[in-house]
């Protein structure tokens, strides 16, 4: 489990057109994580 202030591990998931995106490919940069229940999107 992390806590506020750890750093996430690097993981991967598909962009919206399906082309892989790794939290590495930011790295230096802010950002923001979303995370939202399935029931709002068209999935």
């Amino acid at each position: 489990m992390l806590k506020e202030g750890d750093k996430a591990p690097d993981f991967t998931l598909p962009d919206e057109q399906g082309r892989p995106v790794s939290l590495r490919d930011f790295h230096g940069k802010l950002v923001v994580l979303w995370f939202y229940v399935r029931d709002f999107t068209s999935g």
